[in-house]
C-alpha cells in the first residue's frame, strides 16, 4: 500500500509516507452469495515493524484540465513523476469508496529482477487512485491496466483483493523490470457462493483462456471496455504468457501455464509463513481443509490449495473480525502450545521468523509461525459493501489499529465526510506519541497483553465484544435513520452517518482509555488484585486487599528444572 497526493497535499501527509513495509499482510474474500446477509466482504492487515495506524480520507473533487498529479511512493516518499488528474475524483475513507469500492493487498515479491526502478506508478497508487477513480471491481481493474501501462510499474509483485456490492475479484500483478514498460497480470472473478483469500504468495495458478465463449479476455489497451461485460470471468494481459517465455521463465503450453508458479514459484516461506494463512482461514468454514496440513507446514509443496473453496456455512462480518485474530488455535501450529509461548501460553514471537542455535552456517534452521493476527500491524479493516443500501449508508468500512486481536473493528460509514481525530492522520506519528491517537492506546493495551496473555488477553477481549456487539447491533437502526434522511437529501444522510462514525470512534477510544488504566492497576507487579460487585477489594479499614500471586504454571516450572534444576534445587528441610 502507498498513497498518492496532489502537490498541494505532499507536504501535509509526508508523515505517514515513510519507510513502510507491507510486505507481510493477509487478505479474506467472501462473496455475497458467502455471506450471512448478502453482502460482499474482504478483510485487511496492513502489516509492517513502521506502519502508522492511520483512517487516511480523500474527499471528492473536481479539478481544470490539464492539472497534474504527483505521485508518492509510499516505501519511500520518493516522487515517480507526475500524472494527468481526472476530472472528479470519488471520496475515499481508508480503503473504501464512496461506491461501496473496497480494495486490499498482500506483497508476495515474485522472480526477482522484474522490478522496474524506473516506472513511475507503485502498488499504493493502484490502490487509492483505483478509489478515486472507479465506481465498481470491474473499472478498478480497468483503471489499474491503465495506469501500469501508462506509467510502467514499481513494485514487487502484488496480489489485491477487490469488492464492490456485486462481485469480488482477486488481481496479481508483477512488472516487467528496467526497460520494459508495463505489468503482466491476471484477474478472476469469485464465483458467487465462494471465498477466497491471500497471503503474501501469488495464489492464481492455471485460468482460462480467451475462446469464442468470452468468459475470459486478454486485455491490449485497445480494449479494456470488454472488462465491464457481466459475463467475463477473468482477464488478463495479453502478453502474461509469452512474456514469461521471452524471459525463459516458462517453455510449456498455454493450457498449462500458471500465473502463481511462474512468477512466484512456492517455497516453504510461502506454503508456512504465508499459505498457512490462508489455509486457517478456509479450515474454519470448510472441513475437507485438513488435507492441505502437509503442503502448508512446508513438508509436501506438490497439493497447493485452491484458489477458492465453498464454506460450509455462510460468513458474518463478525466471523470476519474473528478471523483476523487467528493465531492458528486448534491446529497443530498453535502457538500458544510450544515452550515458545513462555509461561503464560502467547501466541506471539518476535522477529525474526527463522532462526538458528550457532552460527554455523550447518546448524540447523527453525521458524516461528507466521499467524494472521500479529503484532507489528498498523491497521486493519473488514471492509462490507451491501446492494441493497445507497452506496453512501451501503458501505461499512470496519477499522482497527494495531494487532487485531486486541483491536475493535469500529464503523465507519463509506460515505461519511469526516474522519475522527483518533485516527486522522497527522495525529502522532511511529516516532511521535501523541496521548489522542487510537494508535498509541491500542499499542499501549497491546504491549500490556503480551506480558501476561493468558489473563490479560481475556480482560481486553471482553470489552472488545461488547463494543463491537453494541456496533453491530446498531447498524440495523442506524441504517434505518439514515435512509430516510437519504429521502430527504443525501447530504443529511451523510451527516448523520458522518456524526454517527464520530461518536463510535470516540467511545472505542474512551472505553479503550478506561481499559488500559484498570489493566495496569489489576496486574501491576505481576500481582493480581482482587475484585467484588466490580470494585478492588479493600480490607474492612480501608486498605488494598492482599492480590493474588498465581506465579508460573507446572508446564513452565518443569521447563525451569530441566534448564536450570541443579542450581534451584532447595534442599530438603530449607523451604521458605
Amino acid at each position: 500500500m502507498k498513497r498518492l497526493f496532489l502537490a498541494v497535499l505532499v507536504i501535509m501527509f509526508t508523515s505517514f509516507l515513510q519507510g513502510q513495509d507491507t510486505d507481510a499482510c493477509t487478505n479474506f474474500i467472501v462473496t455475497k452469495g458467502a455471506s450471512v446477509n448478502g453482502s460482499t466482504m474482504i478483510s485487511y492487515s496492513a502489516d509492517s515493524h513502521t506502519l502508522y495506524g492511520e483512517l487516511y480520507y480523500w474527499p471528492a473533487r473536481d479539478y481544470p484540465a490539464g492539472t497534474m498529479l504527483d505521485v508518492i511512493e509510499w516505501d519511500t516518499n520518493k516522487n515517480l513523476g507526475k500524472i494527468p488528474q481526472v476530472a472528479h475524483t470519488y471520496s475515499v475513507v481508508g480503503n473504501m469508496n464512496e461506491h461501496q469500492l473496497a480494495i486490499g493487498e498482500t506483497t508476495y515479491g515474485g522472480v526477482e529482477g522484474l522490478v522496474d526502478t524506473t516506472a513511475g506508478m507503485d502498488y499504493g497508487g493502484l490502490i487509492y487512485l483505483s478509489l478515486q477513480r472507479a465506481k465498481n471491481a470491474r473499472e478498478a481493474i480497468k483503471v489499474m491496466s491503465e495506469l501500469v501501462s501508462q506509467n510502467g510499474y514499481a513494485s514487487e509483485g502484488e496480489s489485491f483483493s477487490i469488492s464492490d456490492p456485486n462481485e469480488a475479484w482477486i488481481f496479481e500483478i508483477i512488472g516487467k523490470g528496467p526497460g520494459n514498460k508495463g505489468a503482466v497480470w491476471v484477474a478472476r472473478r469469485i464465483p458467487d457462493g465462494y471465498i477466497c483469500a491471500h497471503a503474501n504468495q501469488a495464489r492464481i495458478q492455471t485460468f482460462p483462456l480467451a475462446t469464442g465463449k468470452k468468459k475470459s479476455i486478454a486485455i491490449t489497451s485497445k480494449d479494456l471496455s470488454r472488462i465491464s461485460d457481466p459475463i467475463v470471468e477473468c482477464v488478463y494481459a495479453y502478453d502474461v504468457i509469452d512474456f514469461a517465455r521471452a524471459k525463459k521463465l516458462y517453455n510449456g503450453t498455454d493450457q498449462e501455464f500458471s500465473f502463481s508458479d511462474t512468477y512466484n514459484p512456492i517455497t516453504f516461506s510461502g506454503a508456512r509463513m504465508c499459505e498457512i494463512r490462508v489455509w486457517s482461514f478456509f479450515k474454519s468454514v470448510n472441513k475437507d481443509m485438513d488435507q492441505y496440513t502437509n503442503y502448508v507446514s512446508g513438508n509436501d509443496l506438490s497439493k497447493r490449495m485452491p484458489l477458492w473453496i465453498k464454506p460450509d456455512r455462510k460468513i458474518s462480518n463478525y466471523d470476519m473480525m474473528n478471523f483476523m485474530r487467528d493465531h492458528l488455535e486448534g491446529t497443530i501450529f498453535d502457538m500458544r502450545k510450544d515452550i515458545g509461548a513462555g509461561p503464560f501460553g502467547s501466541p506471539y514471537r518476535w522477529r525474526p521468523l527463522t532462526w538458528k542455535v550457532s552460527d554455523d552456517k550447518n546448524a540447523p534452521e527453525y521458524t516461528n509461525e507466521r499467524a494472521v493476527s500479529t503484532q507489528q500491524t498498523g491497521f486493519v479493516f473488514v471492509a462490507e459493501s451491501r446492494s441493497w443500501l445507497p452506496d453512501p449508508i451501503g458501505g461499512i468500512f470496519w477499522f482497527g489499529v494495531d494487532d487485531a486481536n486486541t483491536t475493535v473493528f469500529t464503523p465507519m460509514y463509506c460515505g461519511i465526510t469526516e474522519i475522527p481525530g483518533c485516527f486522522k492522520v497527522g495525529n502522532g506519528d511511529m516516532l511521535t506519541y501523541s496521548p489522542t491517537s487510537a494508535f498509541w492506546l491500542f499499542n499501549r493495551v497491546a504491549n500490556q497483553c503480551y506480558l501476561r496473555y493468558d489473563l490479560m488477553s481475556k480482560d481486553a477481549q471482553k470489552v472488545q465484544k461488547q463494543l463491537e456487539s453494541t456496533y453491530l447491533t446498531e447498524t440495523k437502526s442506524i441504517d434505518d435513520a439514515a435512509l430516510k434522511l437519504f429521502g430527504q437529501g443525501e447530504k443529511d444522510a451523510r451527516d448523520y452517518l458522518t456524526s454517527y462514525s464520530l461518536k463510535s470512534a470516540q467511545n472505542t477510544f474512551d472505553q479503550w482509555k478506561t481499559l488500559s488504566d484498570y489493566l495496569l492497576v489489576k496486574y501491576m507487579d505481576g500481582n493480581i488484585k482482587k475484585e467484588k460487585d466490580g470494585k478492588f477489594e479493600r480490607t474492612k479499614y480501608g486498605a488494598p486487599a492482599m492480590p493474588n500471586q498465581p506465579g508460573y504454571p507446572d508446564s513452565w516450572k518443569k521447563s525451569v528444572i530441566q534448564d536450570n534444576g541443579k542450581i534451584l534445587l532447595v534442599p530438603a528441610g530449607g523451604g521458605h
